[in-house]
Protein backbone atom coordinates (compact mmCIF):
# COMPACT_ATOMS: atom_id res chain seq x y z
CA UNK A 1 0.00 0.00 0.00
CA UNK A 2 1.30 3.44 -0.83
CA UNK A 3 1.86 6.10 1.78
CA UNK A 4 2.16 9.84 1.30
CA UNK A 5 3.52 12.05 4.05
CA UNK A 6 3.14 15.81 3.92
CA UNK A 7 4.68 18.35 6.25
CA UNK A 8 2.36 20.61 8.22
CA UNK A 9 4.05 23.72 6.83
CA UNK A 10 3.42 22.74 3.21
CA UNK A 11 3.48 25.72 0.86
CA UNK A 12 3.77 28.26 3.67
CA UNK A 13 5.02 31.33 1.84
CA UNK A 14 5.77 33.08 5.13
CA UNK A 15 8.29 30.41 5.97
CA UNK A 16 9.71 30.34 2.46
CA UNK A 17 10.02 34.11 2.42
CA UNK A 18 12.45 34.04 5.35
CA UNK A 19 15.07 32.35 3.19
CA UNK A 20 16.08 29.98 5.98
CA UNK A 21 18.37 27.09 5.21
CA UNK A 22 19.04 23.61 6.48
CA UNK A 23 22.73 24.47 6.14
CA UNK A 24 24.49 25.67 9.27
CA UNK A 25 27.96 26.61 10.41
CA UNK A 26 30.72 27.08 7.81
CA UNK A 27 28.43 26.98 4.80
CA UNK A 28 25.93 29.51 6.13
CA UNK A 29 25.25 31.99 3.37
CA UNK A 30 25.01 35.76 3.22
CA UNK A 31 21.71 37.57 3.71
CA UNK A 32 22.04 38.87 0.15
CA UNK A 33 22.04 35.43 -1.44
CA UNK A 34 19.31 34.11 0.85
CA UNK A 35 17.25 37.18 0.12
CA UNK A 36 17.82 36.95 -3.63
CA UNK A 37 16.80 33.33 -4.13
CA UNK A 38 13.78 33.93 -1.89
CA UNK A 39 12.79 36.99 -3.88
CA UNK A 40 13.29 35.30 -7.25
CA UNK A 41 11.07 32.43 -6.15
CA UNK A 42 8.50 34.82 -4.69
CA UNK A 43 8.30 36.80 -7.93
CA UNK A 44 7.41 33.62 -9.80
CA UNK A 45 4.80 32.25 -7.41
CA UNK A 46 3.42 35.02 -5.17
CA UNK A 47 -0.09 36.35 -5.93
CA UNK A 48 -0.94 39.99 -6.50
CA UNK A 49 -0.99 41.83 -3.17
CA UNK A 50 -4.64 42.86 -3.66
CA UNK A 51 -5.60 39.19 -4.04
CA UNK A 52 -3.74 38.20 -0.88
CA UNK A 53 -4.80 41.10 1.34
CA UNK A 54 -6.82 40.02 4.38
CA UNK A 55 -7.51 43.45 5.87
CA UNK A 56 -6.10 46.81 4.75
CA UNK A 57 -2.33 46.78 5.13
CA UNK A 58 -2.05 43.06 5.90
CA UNK A 59 -1.55 40.03 3.68
CA UNK A 60 -2.34 36.41 4.41
CA UNK A 61 -0.53 33.59 2.62
CA UNK A 62 -1.20 31.14 1.17
CA UNK A 63 -4.45 32.37 -0.37
CA UNK A 64 -7.16 29.78 -1.01
CA UNK A 65 -8.15 28.86 -4.54
CA UNK A 66 -11.70 30.10 -3.97
CA UNK A 67 -10.52 33.44 -2.64
CA UNK A 68 -8.20 33.87 -5.62
CA UNK A 69 -11.06 33.17 -8.04
CA UNK A 70 -13.45 35.49 -6.21
CA UNK A 71 -10.78 38.18 -6.34
CA UNK A 72 -10.28 37.63 -10.04
CA UNK A 73 -14.00 37.77 -10.80
CA UNK A 74 -14.26 40.94 -8.69
CA UNK A 75 -11.24 42.34 -10.57
CA UNK A 76 -9.46 43.17 -7.31
CA UNK A 77 -6.10 43.44 -9.08
CA UNK A 78 -7.49 45.64 -11.86
CA UNK A 79 -6.31 43.19 -14.53
CA UNK A 80 -9.41 41.04 -14.87
CA UNK A 81 -7.29 37.91 -15.07
CA UNK A 82 -4.60 35.91 -13.28
CA UNK A 83 -0.96 36.69 -13.91
CA UNK A 84 1.48 33.79 -14.25
CA UNK A 85 2.53 34.33 -10.62
CA UNK A 86 -1.12 34.23 -9.47
CA UNK A 87 -1.67 30.95 -11.33
CA UNK A 88 1.53 29.42 -9.97
CA UNK A 89 0.52 30.38 -6.44
CA UNK A 90 -2.65 28.33 -6.85
CA UNK A 91 -1.10 25.41 -8.72
CA UNK A 92 1.94 25.07 -6.44
CA UNK A 93 -0.35 24.41 -3.46
CA UNK A 94 -1.63 21.18 -5.04
CA UNK A 95 1.29 18.82 -5.04
CA UNK A 96 0.99 15.64 -7.16
CA UNK A 97 0.99 13.28 -4.20
CA UNK A 98 -2.26 11.33 -4.71
CA UNK A 99 -2.10 7.71 -5.79
CA UNK A 100 -0.12 6.21 -7.16
CA UNK A 101 -1.43 4.24 -10.09
CA UNK A 102 0.84 1.96 -12.10
CA UNK A 103 1.76 3.14 -15.60
CA UNK A 104 3.70 -0.03 -16.40
CA UNK A 105 5.50 -2.96 -14.81
CA UNK A 106 8.82 -3.70 -16.48
CA UNK A 107 10.78 -6.90 -16.07
CA UNK A 108 13.99 -5.35 -14.79
CA UNK A 109 15.33 -2.38 -12.85
CA UNK A 110 14.21 0.97 -14.19
CA UNK A 111 16.98 3.56 -14.40
CA UNK A 112 15.55 6.46 -16.44
CA UNK A 113 12.30 8.40 -16.08
CA UNK A 114 11.88 11.51 -18.26
CA UNK A 115 9.05 13.65 -19.65
CA UNK A 116 9.60 15.46 -22.92
CA UNK A 117 9.84 19.26 -22.75
CA UNK A 118 6.15 19.68 -23.64
CA UNK A 119 4.94 16.73 -21.56
CA UNK A 120 3.39 14.83 -24.46
CA UNK A 121 5.91 11.97 -24.29
CA UNK A 122 7.45 10.01 -21.46
CA UNK A 123 10.62 7.90 -21.69
CA UNK A 124 11.49 4.99 -19.39
CA UNK A 125 14.71 3.01 -19.71
CA UNK A 126 15.60 -0.14 -17.81
CA UNK A 127 18.50 -2.46 -17.21
CA UNK A 128 17.03 -5.20 -19.37
CA UNK A 129 17.74 -3.32 -22.63
CA UNK A 130 14.20 -1.97 -23.01
CA UNK A 131 13.34 1.69 -23.52
CA UNK A 132 9.66 2.55 -23.77
CA UNK A 133 8.25 5.85 -25.00
CA UNK A 134 4.67 6.53 -23.95
CA UNK A 135 2.24 8.98 -25.51
CA UNK A 136 0.84 10.77 -22.46
CA UNK A 137 -1.98 12.53 -24.30
CA UNK A 138 -3.24 9.21 -25.71
CA UNK A 139 -3.74 7.48 -22.39
CA UNK A 140 -0.12 6.36 -21.97
CA UNK A 141 -0.17 4.30 -25.12
CA UNK A 142 3.26 2.86 -25.98
CA UNK A 143 4.44 4.88 -28.96
CA UNK A 144 7.83 3.22 -29.23
CA UNK A 145 9.16 0.01 -27.69
CA UNK A 146 12.91 0.01 -28.18
CA UNK A 147 15.27 -2.92 -27.66
CA UNK A 148 18.67 -1.34 -27.15
CA UNK A 149 21.80 -2.38 -29.01
CA UNK A 150 25.15 -3.42 -27.49
CA UNK A 151 24.04 -2.63 -23.97
CA UNK A 152 26.73 -2.90 -21.31
CA UNK A 153 25.28 -3.39 -17.81
CA UNK A 154 22.36 -0.96 -18.12
CA UNK A 155 20.89 2.09 -19.79
CA UNK A 156 22.73 4.91 -18.00
CA UNK A 157 20.94 7.82 -19.66
CA UNK A 158 18.57 8.82 -22.45
CA UNK A 159 17.75 12.17 -24.02
CA UNK A 160 15.16 13.38 -26.52
CA UNK A 161 16.19 15.83 -29.22
CA UNK A 162 14.66 19.34 -29.01
CA UNK A 163 12.26 18.53 -31.87
CA UNK A 164 11.34 15.22 -30.17
CA UNK A 165 12.18 13.28 -33.34
CA UNK A 166 15.25 11.43 -32.05
CA UNK A 167 16.30 9.66 -28.89
CA UNK A 168 19.85 8.92 -27.82
CA UNK A 169 20.68 6.29 -25.22
CA UNK A 170 23.94 5.54 -23.44
CA UNK A 171 25.41 2.70 -21.41
CA UNK A 172 28.82 1.82 -19.98
CA UNK A 173 30.27 2.00 -23.47
CA UNK A 174 31.93 4.75 -25.55
CA UNK A 175 29.19 4.32 -28.18
CA UNK A 176 25.92 6.24 -27.80
CA UNK A 177 23.07 5.10 -30.05
CA UNK A 178 20.48 7.31 -31.74
CA UNK A 179 16.97 6.19 -32.77
CA UNK A 180 14.39 7.85 -35.00
CA UNK A 181 11.29 7.73 -32.80
CA UNK A 182 9.14 9.48 -35.40
CA UNK A 183 8.90 6.37 -37.56
CA UNK A 184 5.58 4.54 -37.87
CA UNK A 185 6.68 1.23 -36.34
CA UNK A 186 5.99 0.71 -32.64
CA UNK A 187 8.69 -1.90 -32.10
CA UNK A 188 12.27 -0.85 -32.68
CA UNK A 189 14.68 -3.76 -32.43
CA UNK A 190 18.24 -2.56 -32.88
CA UNK A 191 19.36 -3.20 -36.46
CA UNK A 192 16.55 -5.73 -36.98
CA UNK A 193 13.42 -3.68 -37.53
CA UNK A 194 15.17 -0.28 -37.36
CA UNK A 195 18.69 1.08 -37.51
CA UNK A 196 20.17 2.37 -34.26
CA UNK A 197 23.14 4.40 -35.45
CA UNK A 198 26.19 4.28 -33.20
CA UNK A 199 27.94 7.53 -32.28
CA UNK A 200 31.49 6.70 -31.22
CA UNK A 201 32.86 8.99 -28.50
CA UNK A 202 36.26 7.29 -28.26
CA UNK A 203 38.90 9.71 -29.50
CA UNK A 204 41.73 7.23 -29.00
CA UNK A 205 40.80 3.80 -30.42
CA UNK A 206 43.32 2.14 -28.08
CA UNK A 207 41.16 2.95 -25.05
CA UNK A 208 37.90 1.85 -26.66
CA UNK A 209 36.95 -0.50 -23.83
CA UNK A 210 38.25 1.73 -21.05
CA UNK A 211 35.30 4.01 -20.47
CA UNK A 212 31.53 4.36 -20.58
CA UNK A 213 29.04 7.21 -20.78
CA UNK A 214 27.13 8.15 -17.62
CA UNK A 215 25.25 11.20 -18.90
CA UNK A 216 24.34 12.53 -22.36
CA UNK A 217 22.44 15.68 -23.40
CA UNK A 218 21.40 17.32 -26.67
CA UNK A 219 22.43 20.92 -27.22
CA UNK A 220 19.54 23.38 -27.42
CA UNK A 221 19.85 23.57 -31.23
CA UNK A 222 19.98 19.77 -31.55
CA UNK A 223 23.27 19.83 -33.47
CA UNK A 224 25.55 18.48 -30.77
CA UNK A 225 25.67 16.06 -27.87
CA UNK A 226 27.56 16.63 -24.64
CA UNK A 227 28.51 13.57 -22.60
CA UNK A 228 30.08 12.78 -19.23
CA UNK A 229 32.33 9.74 -19.06
CA UNK A 230 34.16 7.37 -16.77
CA UNK A 231 37.56 8.46 -18.14
CA UNK A 232 37.26 11.76 -16.21
CA UNK A 233 36.28 13.72 -19.33
CA UNK A 234 33.53 15.71 -21.00
CA UNK A 235 32.95 15.01 -24.70
CA UNK A 236 31.29 17.05 -27.44
CA UNK A 237 29.89 15.17 -30.45
CA UNK A 238 29.09 17.05 -33.67
CA UNK A 239 26.01 15.36 -35.14
CA UNK A 240 26.25 17.12 -38.50
CA UNK A 241 29.88 16.08 -38.99
CA UNK A 242 29.19 12.71 -37.33
CA UNK A 243 32.35 12.88 -35.25
CA UNK A 244 33.50 13.50 -31.72
CA UNK A 245 34.77 17.06 -32.01
CA UNK A 246 36.21 17.71 -28.55
CA UNK A 247 37.40 15.96 -25.43
CA UNK A 248 37.96 17.98 -22.24
CA UNK A 249 39.88 16.31 -19.37
CA UNK A 250 37.50 17.76 -16.82
CA UNK A 251 37.97 16.08 -13.44
CA UNK A 252 40.24 13.76 -11.46
CA UNK A 253 37.67 10.98 -11.33
CA UNK A 254 34.52 9.73 -13.12
CA UNK A 255 32.32 12.51 -14.50
CA UNK A 256 28.86 11.30 -13.53
CA UNK A 257 26.73 14.17 -14.81
CA UNK A 258 26.76 17.10 -17.20
CA UNK A 259 24.07 19.57 -18.28
CA UNK A 260 23.58 22.95 -19.96
CA UNK A 261 23.13 26.00 -17.75
CA UNK A 262 20.50 27.69 -19.93
CA UNK A 263 19.05 27.82 -23.42
CA UNK A 264 22.01 29.79 -24.79
CA UNK A 265 24.11 26.64 -24.47
CA UNK A 266 27.41 28.39 -23.71
CA UNK A 267 27.73 27.28 -20.08
CA UNK A 268 27.93 23.69 -18.83
CA UNK A 269 27.83 22.23 -15.34
CA UNK A 270 29.60 18.99 -14.49
CA UNK A 271 29.82 16.82 -11.37
CA UNK A 272 32.32 14.11 -10.53
CA UNK A 273 33.44 11.49 -8.06
CA UNK A 274 36.22 13.94 -7.16
CA UNK A 275 33.47 15.69 -5.12
CA UNK A 276 33.60 18.86 -7.23
CA UNK A 277 31.06 20.72 -9.34
CA UNK A 278 32.58 22.68 -12.21
CA UNK A 279 31.33 25.41 -14.52
CA UNK A 280 32.53 25.40 -18.13
CA UNK A 281 32.31 28.13 -20.74
CA UNK A 282 32.28 26.45 -24.15
CA UNK A 283 33.65 29.59 -25.77
CA UNK A 284 36.86 29.06 -23.79
CA UNK A 285 37.27 25.29 -24.19
CA UNK A 286 39.95 25.51 -26.86
CA UNK A 287 41.77 28.65 -25.71
CA UNK A 288 41.99 27.76 -22.02
CA UNK A 289 41.10 24.09 -21.66
CA UNK A 290 40.10 24.58 -18.05
CA UNK A 291 36.95 25.23 -16.04
CA UNK A 292 35.55 28.73 -15.68
CA UNK A 293 35.02 27.97 -12.01
CA UNK A 294 34.91 25.31 -9.30
CA UNK A 295 32.41 24.80 -6.47
CA UNK A 296 33.31 22.87 -3.32
CA UNK A 297 30.97 21.59 -0.64
CA UNK A 298 30.16 17.92 -1.20
CA UNK A 299 32.18 15.46 0.87
CA UNK A 300 31.56 12.58 -1.55
CA UNK A 301 31.02 12.20 -5.29
CA UNK A 302 28.28 14.02 -7.20
CA UNK A 303 25.63 11.78 -8.80
CA UNK A 304 23.50 14.32 -10.70
CA UNK A 305 23.12 18.02 -11.54
CA UNK A 306 20.02 19.93 -12.66
CA UNK A 307 20.08 23.56 -13.78
CA UNK A 308 17.46 26.13 -12.82
CA UNK A 309 17.77 27.32 -16.42
CA UNK A 310 18.88 30.86 -15.56
CA UNK A 311 22.63 30.42 -16.02
CA UNK A 312 23.18 31.05 -12.33
CA UNK A 313 21.66 28.46 -9.99
CA UNK A 314 21.80 24.66 -10.06
CA UNK A 315 21.33 21.74 -7.67
CA UNK A 316 23.38 18.59 -7.21
CA UNK A 317 22.88 15.23 -5.52
CA UNK A 318 25.89 13.87 -3.64
CA UNK A 319 26.92 10.54 -2.18
CA UNK A 320 27.29 12.39 1.15
CA UNK A 321 23.47 12.00 1.31
CA UNK A 322 22.70 15.63 0.52
CA UNK A 323 21.30 17.80 -2.23
CA UNK A 324 22.93 21.22 -2.55
CA UNK A 325 21.85 24.48 -4.16
CA UNK A 326 24.63 26.47 -5.85
CA UNK A 327 25.11 30.01 -7.14
CA UNK A 328 27.92 30.11 -9.71
CA UNK A 329 28.86 33.64 -8.62
CA UNK A 330 30.40 31.99 -5.55
CA UNK A 331 32.70 29.75 -7.59
CA UNK A 332 36.47 29.87 -7.16
CA UNK A 333 39.21 29.55 -9.74
CA UNK A 334 41.04 26.72 -7.99
CA UNK A 335 40.02 23.77 -5.85
CA UNK A 336 41.63 22.60 -2.67
CA UNK A 337 41.62 18.91 -1.84
CA UNK A 338 38.44 17.75 -0.12
CA UNK A 339 39.31 16.95 3.49
CA UNK A 340 38.88 13.34 4.57
CA UNK A 341 36.54 13.72 7.52
CA UNK A 342 35.32 10.13 7.88
CA UNK A 343 37.69 7.54 9.28
CA UNK A 344 36.63 4.40 7.43
CA UNK A 345 36.63 3.01 3.92
CA UNK A 346 33.21 3.23 2.36
CA UNK A 347 31.68 2.19 -0.97
CA UNK A 348 28.26 3.63 -1.72
CA UNK A 349 27.41 0.75 -4.08
CA UNK A 350 26.92 -1.77 -1.30
CA UNK A 351 27.53 -0.12 2.09
CA UNK A 352 25.30 2.10 4.23
CA UNK A 353 26.58 5.62 4.81
CA UNK A 354 28.38 5.88 8.17
CA UNK A 355 25.93 7.48 10.64
CA UNK A 356 28.55 9.80 12.13
CA UNK A 357 29.40 11.12 8.65
CA UNK A 358 25.89 12.48 8.06
CA UNK A 359 26.57 15.49 10.30
CA UNK A 360 29.98 16.31 8.82
CA UNK A 361 30.38 19.54 6.86
CA UNK A 362 32.91 20.76 4.36
CA UNK A 363 35.03 23.51 5.95
CA UNK A 364 34.96 25.51 2.69
CA UNK A 365 31.39 24.79 1.61
CA UNK A 366 30.39 27.23 -1.16
CA UNK A 367 26.81 26.00 -1.54
CA UNK A 368 23.80 28.21 -0.82
CA UNK A 369 21.59 25.61 0.85
CA UNK A 370 21.81 21.94 1.82
CA UNK A 371 18.84 19.56 1.84
CA UNK A 372 18.91 16.39 3.94
CA UNK A 373 16.55 13.48 4.51
CA UNK A 374 16.75 11.25 1.43
CA UNK A 375 19.49 8.69 0.83
CA UNK A 376 21.81 8.32 -2.16
CA UNK A 377 23.21 4.80 -2.34
CA UNK A 378 23.75 1.97 -4.86
CA UNK A 379 23.39 4.10 -8.03
CA UNK A 380 23.50 7.65 -9.44
CA UNK A 381 20.21 8.96 -8.03
CA UNK A 382 18.79 12.10 -9.64
CA UNK A 383 17.31 15.39 -8.40
CA UNK A 384 15.43 18.23 -10.14
CA UNK A 385 13.79 21.63 -9.82
CA UNK A 386 9.99 21.51 -9.98
CA UNK A 387 8.48 22.98 -13.19
CA UNK A 388 8.48 26.72 -13.74
CA UNK A 389 5.09 26.75 -15.48
CA UNK A 390 3.05 25.31 -12.61
CA UNK A 391 5.18 25.92 -9.49
CA UNK A 392 7.62 28.72 -10.31
CA UNK A 393 10.37 26.22 -9.38
CA UNK A 394 9.31 26.55 -5.78
CA UNK A 395 10.38 23.01 -4.93
CA UNK A 396 13.15 20.53 -5.59
CA UNK A 397 12.55 16.78 -5.66
CA UNK A 398 14.72 13.70 -5.72
CA UNK A 399 14.65 9.94 -5.81
CA UNK A 400 16.05 8.00 -2.90
CA UNK A 401 17.55 4.62 -2.12
CA UNK A 402 14.95 4.13 0.63
CA UNK A 403 12.35 3.56 -2.14
CA UNK A 404 10.72 7.02 -1.93
CA UNK A 405 10.50 10.38 -3.67
CA UNK A 406 11.30 13.45 -1.54
CA UNK A 407 9.98 16.97 -2.21
CA UNK A 408 11.63 19.96 -0.49
CA UNK A 409 10.78 23.64 -0.35
CA UNK A 410 13.54 25.32 -2.35
CA UNK A 411 14.04 28.33 -0.07
CA UNK A 412 13.27 27.08 3.43
CA UNK A 413 14.72 23.61 2.88
CA UNK A 414 11.68 22.06 4.59
CA UNK A 415 10.62 18.57 3.56
CA UNK A 416 7.04 19.07 2.31
CA UNK A 417 6.14 15.59 1.04
CA UNK A 418 7.47 12.05 0.80
CA UNK A 419 5.99 9.63 -1.74
CA UNK A 420 6.22 6.04 -0.49
CA UNK A 421 5.16 3.14 -2.67
CA UNK A 422 8.02 1.27 -4.31
CA UNK A 423 9.80 -1.84 -3.09
CA UNK A 424 13.08 -0.88 -4.76
CA UNK A 425 15.15 2.28 -4.78
CA UNK A 426 13.93 5.19 -6.90
CA UNK A 427 16.76 6.24 -9.20
CA UNK A 428 14.81 8.73 -11.28
CA UNK A 429 11.56 10.68 -11.19
CA UNK A 430 10.01 13.33 -13.41
CA UNK A 431 7.45 16.11 -12.78
CA UNK A 432 5.17 16.87 -15.73
CA UNK A 433 6.09 20.33 -17.11
CA UNK A 434 2.44 21.50 -17.18
CA UNK A 435 0.21 19.16 -15.20
CA UNK A 436 0.35 18.26 -11.45
CA UNK A 437 1.86 14.83 -12.03
CA UNK A 438 5.06 13.04 -10.95
CA UNK A 439 6.29 9.77 -12.43
CA UNK A 440 8.62 7.68 -10.30
CA UNK A 441 10.61 4.74 -11.67
CA UNK A 442 12.20 2.15 -9.45
CA UNK A 443 14.44 -0.87 -9.32
CA UNK A 444 11.28 -2.88 -8.60
CA UNK A 445 10.40 -2.29 -12.28
CA UNK A 446 7.29 -0.25 -11.47
CA UNK A 447 6.62 3.05 -13.22
CA UNK A 448 4.18 4.85 -10.91
CA UNK A 449 2.09 7.96 -11.49
CA UNK A 450 1.31 10.46 -8.72
CA UNK A 451 -1.22 13.23 -9.40
CA UNK A 452 -3.51 15.91 -8.16
CA UNK A 453 -6.46 15.39 -8.01
CA UNK A 454 -5.58 11.78 -8.72
CA UNK A 455 -8.62 10.54 -10.61
CA UNK A 456 -6.45 8.21 -12.69
CA UNK A 457 -7.42 9.79 -15.99
CA UNK A 458 -4.98 11.00 -18.64
CA UNK A 459 -4.87 14.80 -18.72
CA UNK A 460 -5.80 16.87 -21.72
CA UNK A 461 -3.21 19.44 -22.82
CA UNK A 462 -3.75 21.94 -19.99
CA UNK A 463 -3.71 25.69 -19.59
CA UNK A 464 -3.42 27.52 -16.30
CA UNK A 465 -7.18 28.22 -16.27
CA UNK A 466 -8.14 24.61 -17.05
CA UNK A 467 -5.89 23.25 -14.30
CA UNK A 468 -7.07 25.81 -11.74
CA UNK A 469 -10.73 25.02 -12.47
CA UNK A 470 -9.99 21.30 -12.14
CA UNK A 471 -8.27 21.89 -8.81
CA UNK A 472 -11.15 24.05 -7.62
CA UNK A 473 -13.63 21.34 -8.63
CA UNK A 474 -11.68 18.78 -6.65
CA UNK A 475 -11.48 21.08 -3.65
CA UNK A 476 -15.22 21.74 -3.89
CA UNK A 477 -16.05 18.01 -3.92
CA UNK A 478 -13.86 17.47 -0.89
CA UNK A 479 -15.45 20.31 1.05
CA UNK A 480 -18.96 19.21 0.06
CA UNK A 481 -18.29 15.71 1.32
CA UNK A 482 -17.47 17.14 4.74
CA UNK A 483 -20.61 19.38 4.73
CA UNK A 484 -18.45 22.49 4.76
CA UNK A 485 -18.90 23.86 1.24
CA UNK A 486 -21.82 26.20 1.94
CA UNK A 487 -20.15 27.65 5.02
CA UNK A 488 -16.92 28.25 3.12
CA UNK A 489 -18.69 30.08 0.28
CA UNK A 490 -20.52 32.35 2.72
CA UNK A 491 -17.32 33.02 4.61
CA UNK A 492 -15.44 33.93 1.43
CA UNK A 493 -18.17 36.22 0.15
CA UNK A 494 -18.22 37.98 3.50
CA UNK A 495 -14.42 38.36 3.53
CA UNK A 496 -14.28 39.62 -0.04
Amino acid sequence: MSRTRKSSNLCDDKIAGKGSSTSQGPNEVSDYLDHEIAQLTKLRSRPHELLSRDVPGRSRLPVSTMRMLVGREGNFSGRGRFSSADSRHVLSRYLPVHGPCTVDQLNSRTYVSQFSADGTLFVAGCQGSHIRIYNVDKGWKIQKDILAKSLIWTITDTCLSPNQRYLVYASLSPVVHIVDIGSAATESLANVTEIHNGLDFSVDKDDYDEFGIFSVKFSTDGRELVAASSDNSIYIYDLEANTCSLRVPAHKSDVNTVCFADEAGHLLYSGSDDNLCKVWDRRCFISKGKAAGILMGHLEGITFIDSRGDGRYFISNGKDQTTKLWDIRKMSSNAKDTPRLRDSDWDYRWMEYPPHAKILKHPRDQSVTTYRGHSILRTLIRCYFSPEYSTGQKYIYTGSSDCSVYIYDLVSGALVATLDHHEGLVRDCSWHPLYPMIISSSWDGVIARWEFPGDGEAPTPPTHSVIILALLSSEKKFLASSHAWGNKVNELHAAC
